[in-house]
């Protein structure tokens, strides 16, 4: 063969890879010269055609479980999350260590509201469970116990349900006023006394709130898509008119009328990720390292960083309020950094509001 290419002076044949065999190939340099083109005219870019603080649409719909007091359905791109949201009845006699309610229905003040917020984990009010279903993604295979990341994500998403006070505890609260007895030959004075003692409300059970997400897709960012999940089927949550049934000593729902459960605020998480141009870079040593800050990064990418910012931002109000940040990992991110992200997370949460119809 060398003989007759010598003769006829043909190159030998080139080795040439398609562009999804070389970003497979070589995930980091590619994915480098993506985010660095030779000409100035030339944007930067991701494999995945995206601009770095590019986000990718969300898709928010609502009831799509019959069988759950709320229920939604998030999607980012190919990540797919589906929550759903089901109240059950716990009574007082049930809970170790129950210590009665001294309020009355009609407290609103502040002293309530934390009592309220400490009640929710206290009595564990609010139960989050996250499962990546297999074949969501090539990693996740049948048979085996729930992964770190699932329990990681639990965590997070019952962390920041307590951080924000989305749900008012007092909501989930069910109240019974005990009737009052009176006997023959009782003083009135006494009646009197008797009657506004018996006549204060007592909490006699709570509604626990079952929180489930499944992932049937899963391609990066789990927990932007989970948290959106959780707020849209939490704003979808109607609970059953509920009551205490002195004579059979337990509380009955009633059908048809339901009551919504009002949510407070509307924080949403925004996470990016932080790619650096040298790839195996000392911790500590980035400070001739180019970096970029990737905005909902997908799976490839994620496995491609090593720092990872979420910022938890409500605009609901007005005013932009910061309800969380978390990094996890690396060196590149500081106070500046975190400052001007969250800027970018401020439209995300105009696009995740949109989405949701609000």
């Amino acid at each position: 063969m060398a003989t007759e290419t010598a003769s006829t002076g043909a190159p030998p044949p080139s080795l040439t890879f398609t562009r999804p065999v070389f970003a497979k190939l070589s995930p980091h340099p590619y994915l480098l010269r993506t985010l660095s083109p030779d000409s100035p005219d030339q944007q930067p870019t991701r494999n995945n055609g995206r601009a770095p603080h590019q986000s990718r649409p969300i898709q928010i719909n609502t009831s799509s479980l019959s069988q759950a007091h709320g229920s939604s359905l998030v999607r980012t791109g190919d990540t797919t999350v589906i929550c759903g949201v089901r109240g059950e009845l716990l009574p007082v006699t049930s809970i170790p260590q129950f210590r009665p309610h001294n309020g009355t229905l009609y407290d609103q003040d502040e002293d309530d509201e934390a009592r309220a917020r400490k009640e929710l984990k206290d009595y564990d009010l609010l139960v989050p469970n996250i499962e990546l279903a297999t074949g969501c993604a090539p990693q996740f295979l049948p048979g085996v116990p729930p992964t770190t990341l699932a329990q990681t994500l639990s965590t997070r998403v019952y962390s920041l349900l307590h951080g924000t006070g989305v749900v008012d505890g007092r909501e989930l609260r069910i109240w019974y006023t005990p009737e009052t007895k009176k006997e023959d030959g009782d003083d009135m004075e006494v009646e009197g006394e008797e009657e506004e003692e018996e006549q204060k409300p007592e909490v006699v059970a709570y509604w626990v709130l079952y929180i489930d997400l499944l992932f049937v897709s899963f391609d990066g960012n789990p927990f932007d898509a989970a948290w959106a999940a959780v707020l849209a089927a939490l704003r979808d949550t109607k609970l059953p008119f509920s009551r205490w049934d002195p004579d059979r000593e337990m509380v009955v729902c009633r059908k048809g009328q339901d009551r919504k459960l009002s949510v407070r605020g509307l924080p949403v998480s925004c996470s990016a990720a932080v790619f650096l141009e040298k790839e195996h870079a000392e911790v500590g040593k980035e400070e001739g390292n180019r970096h970029w800050i990737l905005l909902d990064p997908d799976r490839s990418e994620e496995g491609l960083c090593k720092e990872v910012i979420t910022v938890v931002v409500d605009c609901s109000e007005g005013g932009t309020r910061v309800r969380g940040i978390e990094k996890q990992g690396g060196t590149v991110v500081g106070r500046e950094l975190i400052r001007g992200f969250i800027g970018v997370a401020e439209g995300r949460w105009r696009e995740v509001k949109e989405a949701m119809g609000n």
